[in-house]
């Protein structure tokens, strides 16, 4: 679905992408990201959040924590993110994103208290009182008292199998009143997760119940006498959702896939935020009427379900003819369960040569891969540069002859 989505919307990135690989300059297993359309939808999607009045936190682990991308994203209005873990905000700091969110979803582990403090966090998520107090005693520690977003539960409420987790909803007015009695802490408000969802036989996002649980948390919170609470409220977030979340009383936001156009709202329908990634690759080897082409980031988030994948296979004969001219082939990929080392194209005759190179369109999660990342700037310009090389944890990879020169001193 993606790959048809930028031959048609980003065709530029795709070149870019082929020219840059046939030179050498992005290897294979690598996504490249198009850091002009990455900062296009970012200050879209800022400009419509400001006017809303919500705050928007950056996701990026999906990108692999790219610290390119993150500065572009920076330079274009969206200045702090959200870390799906602590290792996760580290790396966002790294490329200068400050921390907007911290804790959910992954909970920060007792010994790490002091570490996710460091980061200074504007909010820290909670889903038990003994989180909030190791939340609390960390910030103490460095002199800061820390806003705490509790995780709230409903019966009615939907969540991926292994997310659940939280406060009852229903007790919301006296959790918010212990966090707010623990040393180094203060209630600022709820989250949950996801609060939409992609109906793919309607074609388009539909809220969750979980909203609704929000909406109905923090009018006990109002009624108890509490204002200015704080509603979280992630989950397939594009900014034609934004409205909708703020009418419901969201102040929190977290675009993640809709910073480049990977959502799968649009697969199906063209929004405003365009795609910006591509996985590249190249053939590593023929046989038996195949050509095997070098995985590591070979990892197709499940949202959509799984549907067959495509790739444009660029051969060195015909790149000069460009990508709107290269064959569509289809992929046998890796099984899930399986180590992606190669994918399968059969050929049916196709002609491919070793070191052609492959081009995937699909939703990733470069973050549980052994993909690389490289954002490429000014495709817009018709200038495309290779910004870095970064390891899926979003730090430098490893380089052999670094790693021979520091044995041999």
């Amino acid at each position: 679905m993606f790959l048809d989505l930028l031959r048609r919307r980003n065709p530029a990135l795709l070149e870019a992408a082929a020219r840059l690989h046939r030179d050498g300059e992005l290897p294979p297993n690598c996504y490249a990201i198009d850091l002009d359309a990455v900062g296009r939808n970012a200050a879209t999607i800022r400009a419509e959040a400001d006017r809303l009045g919500l705050k928007a936190f950056a996701m990026t682990k999906q990108i692999g924590r790219n610290p390119d991308v993150s500065r572009r994203l920076v330079e274009s209005g969206i200045t702090h993110s959200v870390a799906v873990d602590l290792e996760c905000g580290v790396a966002a700091a790294s490329g200068g994103l400050r921390t907007g969110h911290i804790g959910h979803l992954v909970q920060i582990p007792r010994h790490a208290a002091r570490d996710a403090a460091t980061l200074q966090p504007l909010y820290w998520t909670v889903f038990n009182d003994e989180k909030a107090r190791e939340a609390g005693a960390a910030a103490q520690a460095l002199g800061r008292t820390q806003d705490l977003l509790g995780r709230i539960v409903a019966p009615q409420d939907r969540f991926y199998r292994g997310h659940e987790g939280g406060f009852p909803a229903e007790d919301v007015v006296a959790v918010a009143e212990r966090l707010d009695s623990l040393p180094g802490a203060r209630f600022a408000g709820i989250t949950t997760f996801p609060t939409a969802l992609f109906d793919a036989k309607a074609g388009t996002v539909r809220t969750t119940p979980n909203l609704e649980t929000l909406r109905a948390a923090a009018a006990a919170l109002r009624a108890a006498g509490r204002e200015d609470i704080e509603l979280n409220a992630p989950g397939t977030t594009s900014t034609a959702m934004l409205e909708l979340l703020a009418e419901a009383g969201a102040t929190q936001i977290e675009p993640g896939h809709g910073l480049t156009g990977t959502t799968p709202w649009h697969a199906v329908e063209d929004l405003v935020e365009e795609p910006a990634i591509v996985y590249v690759s190249e053939v590593s080897h023929l046989w038996d009427d195949s050509a095997y082409v070098f995985g590591g980031g070979l990892y197709v988030d499940p949202v959509l379900g799984r549907a067959h994948t495509s790739a444009l296979v660029v051969t060195r004969d015909g790149a000069d003819a460009g990508v709107d001219q290269a064959p569509v082939l289809q992929v046998d990929m890796p099984a899930p369960e399986a180590i992606d080392y190669y994918a399968t194209i059969p050929l049916d005759g196709q002609r491919v040569a070793v070191g052609d190179t492959v081009l995937f369109g699909f939703r990733p999660q470069v973050f549980v891969t052994r993909g690389l990342t490289a954002g490429i700037s000014g495709i817009s310009t018709g200038t495309p540069q290779v910004e870095g090389i970064w390891a899926a944890n979003g730090s430098a990879p490893l380089r052999a002859d670094d790693v021979v020169a520091r044995g041999r001193s």
